[in-house]
C-alpha cells in the first residue's frame, strides 16, 4: 500500500553513491542525521542497499525502494521520527559488512547476489539466533579457519551489542583449547584479534562506557587498519 509520504519523493535529497568506494555508510549515516523529521533523503545504489535499513530504521526512518533497473536502485528514507544513535557516526554496531562493496568490481549481479546472501544470514527476520550469538559462533569459526581479520570484527561488532568481558574470557579459553597452545602463542597472540581483545579488558579497567570502549578500539581496530579492513584499496597513483 502506498504511504503519503511517498508523493513527496522528488523533493529528497539525492545521494548517488554508485561510484564511490570505502566506507560510505558513515557519510550516507551523517547526511540522515540532519533530515527533519517529515523530510526525506533518497539513496541511489548499485544494487539494493539492505545493510543500510536496520540503521535507518533505528535513526527513525521508513523507506520506499524503486528499481530503476539492474544496476540501479533508489532507496527513498523519510524520516517519521527521531530515533536514537549509539555510535557518534549514527550507525548501531559498528564495522558494517564493507566488503559487500568489493563485489561491485566484478558484476553488479555478484553484488546483489552477496547482499541477499548477507541478508539471509544477518538480517533474518525472527531469527532464533541474536545478532550476539552469531557473531561469537561467526568469530569461533573464523579462528579455526585462520581468518583472524574475520574474527577481529566479529569481535568488536559481539562487544559493541553487549557481549562481556567475563565471555570474552572463555572463549579465549576455548581458543587455546581447541587450536592448541603453539597455535595460540605463535598465530592468536600476536594478532590483531587478541590485540583488540586485550584493549578492550584494559579499557574497561579504567572504567571506561561500553560506547566509549568501542569508540578506543575503533580507532585502533576500525577500516583504517589494514589487518582488520575488507575494503579493496587500489595503489596510489604517483603524482
Amino acid at each position: 500500500m502506498k504511504q503519503e509520504w511517498e508523493d513527496r519523493i522528488s523533493t529528497f535529497k539525492v545521494l548517488d553513491v554508485r561510484e564511490l568506494e570505502g566506507n560510505i555508510l558513515p557519510m550516507i549515516l551523517h547526511q540522515a542525521e540532519s533530515v527533519e523529521v517529515g523530510q526525506g533523503i533518497t539513496i541511489i545504489q548499485s544494487f539494493e542497499p539492505k545493510p543500510l535499513y536496520a540503521s535507518m530504521e533505528k535513526l527513525g526512518f521508513t523507506n520506499h525502494l524503486e528499481k530503476v533497473s539492474p544496476s540501479e536502485y533508489k532507496a527513498s528514507f523519510f524520516r517519521v521520527k527521531l530515533g536514537e544513535k549509539i555510535y557518534p557516526d549514527g550507525s548501531d554496531m559498528p564495522l558494517k559488512p564493507t566488503a559487500l562493496l568489493n563485489y561491485k568490481a566484478v558484476s553488479e549481479e555478484m553484488a546483489e547476489t552477496a547482499v541477499n546472501f548477507w541478508q539471509m544470514i544477518w538480517d533474518k527476520e525472527e531469527s532464533a539466533l541474536s545478532q550476539r550469538m552469531k557473531l561469537l559462533l561467526s568469530m569461533s569459526n573464523a579462528v579455526g579457519a585462520g581468518r583472524l581479520r574475520q574474527a577481529t570484527r566479529e569481535l568488536i561488532k559481539s562487544y559493541a551489542l553487549g557481549t562481556s568481558v567475563a565471555e570474552l574470557d572463555e572463549i579465549f579459553e576455548l581458543f587455546a583449547w581447541n587450536q592448541g597452545i603453539g597455535h595460540f602463542s605463535s598465530e592468536i597472540g600476536p594478532s590483531p584479534l587478541f590485540n583488540a581483545y586485550r584493549l578492550i579488558k584494559e579499557k574497561e579497567k579504567e572504567g571506561l562506557s561500553r560506547e566509549e570502549v568501542v569508540k578506543a578500539v575503533m580507532e585502533k581496530f576500525g577500516e583504517a587498519n589494514p589487518s582488520v579492513s575488507t575494503l579493496s584499496r587500489l595503489p596510489r597513483k604517483d603524482p
